[in-house]
């Protein structure tokens, strides 16, 4: 069984026993959480969609970290302007793994 759902703004298409690193989320390592933004449930063929939420649908799952991603450089330059600028920027995420989906 397999989920789609929505957290941090973004999509995740998750099922039990996977781990992902999703936007960073106000919760403790080790803490159970319950993701309720859930689009949609499949299981083999069979695929309920909500409009835009499945009703009654969860998704539970435990926090594993929390950390920051790789530095991304950015860098920009106007030709012949004597103009550069450069600039990093390393975005926090929360790992988690999910334990359940629950339709």
């Amino acid at each position: 069984m397999y989920a789609v759902i929505k957290t941090g703004g973004k999509q995740y298409k998750v099922a039990a026993g996977e781990k992902i690193k999703i936007e960073q989320i106000a919760a403790d390592v080790g803490q159970q959480i319950v993701i309720d933004q859930v689009l949609a449930v499949g299981d083999g063929a069979d695929l309920k969609v909500g409009t835009p939420l499945v009703a009654g649908a969860s998704v539970k799952a435990t926090v594993l970290a929390q950390g920051r991603h790789d530095k991304v450089r950015i860098f920009k330059m106007r030709r012949r302007k004597h103009y550069q600028k450069r600039q990093g920027h390393r975005q926090n995420f929360t790992e988690i793994q999910i334990s359940a989906v629950s339709a």
